[in-house]
């Protein structure tokens, strides 16, 4: 099995990735998404919730979805001073300290505005300051605006904003950019909807590219997707932590590696009988698997989809991400393929006898 993306896969998922997207306001790397599902899916359409929705054998049953969140982690401008530096808030969960310095791209009105992100230099810190963890608070963007009334002819209070990092390939099949968390999901459902493709399935097959994850305390797009498409089986596919680095306790956090393979969750929101499918179906196609708990919640589209309508059987393939929530996450594009694979071929065992009722 070639474990390599496509070389116009491979492109798709760079522009992916390098389109700025945070929770709420997804609707570039939506289209880019869209654009690309265009030339091959036979529908394409999107809601007013923002998920995008790619579909084959619409008339076909069961209904099968297929889901991975595009939005991003980001920042948002909550003030603009009378210097005209801007101070912001988090969209999604941030580490502070990795944004000490870096550059950022605000997706303003007029187009992106680029800047940086100061704070008081060390040199001007006195030894107390010196030991403390920087807090937002003490932090700013500067988009080199010489005064409020010069920064608000190109920003406004609500901007959002991403870190200016590009996805960079680097060896053994390697890539690292942001927004891997989760534009890699909306990139591996609309590949298993491509292999699909190819040889017609007997079930309706849908890829959605849901909006707001990251801040889905209600929901997110993933349960508006959901209850509009009124699926028989949905399987969300999502990132999940490496602890193949350094620090890292696996007797706590269980051994996930790069390269490994997709990553099948058991315990909370996944139906035992759709895990069973999953992992009967890797075997088969001789696709290398790890296993993980999950006995309270997945922090995932999956807490979202199986309780909605009467209950939706969910699955959850989640695939090995080191430095997530960080400017420069890593994904091994192997364990992609064989994701996108896995979907494919489980999409063509279900049928309308299979029941996923627990027993």
């Amino acid at each position: 099995m070639s474990t390599v993306p496509r070389s116009s896969s491979l492109e798709f998922l760079k522009q992916l990735l390098d389109t700025p997207g945070p929770s709420g306001f997804e609707t570039a790397p939506a289209q880019v998404w869209r654009d690309e599902a265009e030339t091959f899916a036979e529908e394409v359409s999107t809601d007013v919730s923002g998920n995008s929705f790619a579909a084959i054998n619409t008339g076909g049953k069961p209904r099968i979805m297929l889901a991975g969140h595009i939005d991003e982690i980001g920042l948002m401008i909550v003030h603009v001073d009378d210097e005209g530096f801007l101070y912001f808030s988090t969209i999604g969960g941030w580490d502070a300290q990795v944004l000490v310095g870096q550059r950022v791209v605000i997706v303003a009105r007029k187009g992106p505005v680029e800047g940086v992100i100061g704070k008081k230099a060390v040199h001007l810190l006195n030894p107390d300051e010196r030991d403390q963890v920087t807090k937002l608070s003490s932090m700013w963007i500067d988009i080199g605006a010489k005064n409020k009334q010069d920064a608000l002819k190109r920003v406004r209070v609500g901007d959002p904003a991403v870190v200016a990092c590009s996805a960079l390939e680097l060896p053994n099949r390697r890539i690292a950019s942001r927004s891997i968390d989760n534009r890699i999901g909306a990139y591996v459902v609309l590949e298993a909807l491509r292999k699909r493709s190819a040889r017609k399935p007997k079930a309706a097959v849908y890829a959605v590219a849901t909006a707001q994850e990251e801040i889905s305390w209600t929901g997110g797009g993933a349960r508006t997707a959901a209850v509009g498409l009124e699926p028989d089986v949905a399987i969300v596919v999502d990132v999940t932590t490496a602890t193949d680095h350094p620090s890292v306790e696996k007797k706590e956090h269980g051994d996930v590696k790069l390269g490994g393979g997709p990553v099948l969750s058991r315990g909370s929101a996944v139906n035992p009988m759709v895990f069973e499918l999953l992992a009967d179906t890797a075997k088969k196609e001789k696709i290398p698997y790890a296993l993980q708990a999950a006995p309270k919640d997945t922090s995932t589209d999956a807490d979202s989809i199986y309780t909605a309508l009467r209950g939706i059987p969910t699955g959850l393939v989640s695939v090995p991400n080191r430095y997530m929530h960080s400017p420069n996450e890593m994904v091994d594009t192997a364990d992609l393929e064989r994701a996108a694979k896995l979907l494919a071929a489980f999409a063509r065992r279900v049928g309308q006898k299979t029941d996923f009722t627990p027993r």
